[in-house]
């Protein structure tokens, strides 16, 4: 039989399941829930709100402001559950066969149920060092929400030493991920009627044409790399995510949006693979321009997030595999807001209960014994931290 979390544990979860966090969405009713959780124990909180002020970020420490400790962090949206086939409610929690079912139970709010089960522990004990906490808004969109909670840590008297972010690796310590550069490319064709598809551009052949070139270089990276091989894959991914164009069939299509992203791994450069496809694209627009001035490709940004890369010496590595019981460390290909933080200059491993398979996916769930664990590895921590 799978061993059960704490009681507190789940039905904190349970709480937190329930608040509709899809990125879309506001936060708020999660994030008050959370501070009003937090001064119950006698914890204030700050939050750091975005523009619009329905979402923010929570940052709290627990003992002295006077040294610098460690921070436990993990965001609280969620992914959409739109066009899923769920076989129970998504924000309702549901245990069967030694798992809990339901939207974020596995990215990432067990960790969060986890941590804030903790804090009765936390604030009823000496701590030699602090224990700071801190929750993000709009992780799952490219990481939005961290920067402005960074710029709130740059601020402060005293830093925290360093950083684990609790996003689902089963429990094991992971010292890098690859980052994320993601475009928008708009194709400005001409439009013409298709009996005279030679007075037209055509801008979804034009934008076929470079997605074409994108998956050449896909491929390429997969031939010849750079790689390394403790990545799953090892090598720099690019990917064509949405692509949007014409009206009808006997319409030459006037216009076609298409959405990219380069995954690559610590120390390559994603930026050259984009001057490779501009210099495509201006070759392209010669050839458009000959039919139509007005014809022209744009690229647009959309989001980035660093690449995490910690080195097996640091500190915090060392902390992370004596807290989770592990001797070695690994790397992930999904995104965190790790990178984030180590270059805001906080030493940062991924350690946090559950799977990125199971992430993401209608039925999303968690094994009990992951809750579990992570437990332990929060009962090791406040050990080894009490004076």
């Amino acid at each position: 039989m799978s061993r059960r979390p704490t009681a507190a544990t789940l039905d904190i979860l349970k709480r937190i399941i329930a608040f509709d966090t899809v990125s879309r969405n506001s936060n708020m009713a999660m994030i008050e829930w959370l501070q009003e959780y937090l001064e119950s124990y006698g914890i204030k909180s700050s939050l750091i709100f975005d523009a619009t002020g329905k979402k923010a970020n929570l940052y709290a420490t627990i003992g002295s402001h006077e040294q610098p400790g460690i921070l436990l962090s993990g965001h609280t949206d969620v992914v959409p559950i739109d066009g899923q086939d769920w076989s129970t409610d998504p924000f309702e929690l549901v245990e069967k066969d030694g798992r809990l079912f339901g939207r974020g139970t596995s990215d990432m709010k067990s960790f969060l149920a986890v941590v804030l089960a903790q804090v009765p522990a936390f604030s009823s004990t000496k701590l030699d060092k602090p224990i700071n906490l801190a929750f993000t808004y709009d992780e799952e969109v490219g990481c939005q929400g961290a920067p402005s909670l960074l710029e709130h840590i740059s601020s402060l008297p005293m830093r925290p030493r360093y950083c684990v972010i609790g996003e689902p690796t089963n429990m094991n310590v992971i010292t890098a991920h690859k980052g994320n550069k993601r475009y928008r490319c708009e194709v400005h064709g001409h439009e013409s009627h298709s009996a005279l598809a030679n007075r037209g551009v055509n801008a979804i052949e034009i934008a076929a044409d470079l997605v074409h070139r994108l998956r050449s270089m896909a491929r390429q990276r997969s031939e010849i790399g750079p790689f390394d091989r403790d990545f799953d894959p090892a090598y720099t991914t690019i990917h064509t995510g949405t692509i949007h164009g014409g009206t009808a069939m006997n319409i030459v299509p006037k216009h076609c949006v298409f959405e990219f992203e380069f995954r690559f791994i610590p120390g390559d450069d994603p930026l050259k693979y984009l001057d490779t496809l501009k210099d495509h694209a201006r070759v392209l627009e010669e050839e458009m321009k000959g039919v139509s001035g007005d014809a022209r490709i744009e690229f647009l940004f959309k989001s980035q997030y660093p690449a995490l890369s910690t080195e097996e010496s640091a500190d915090i590595t060392s902390l992370a595999k004596s807290l989770s019981g592990s001797n070695g460390t690994g790397k992930i290909s999904f995104g965190t807001e790790g990178g984030l933080f180590q270059e805001a200059g906080l030493p940062t491993v991924i350690c946090g209960p559950g799977s990125i398979e199971q992430a993401h996916k209608p039925d999303e769930w968690i094994y009990l014994e992951q809750i579990a664990l992570c437990e332990d590895f929060m009962d090791r921590m406040v050990a080894q931290m009490r004076t």
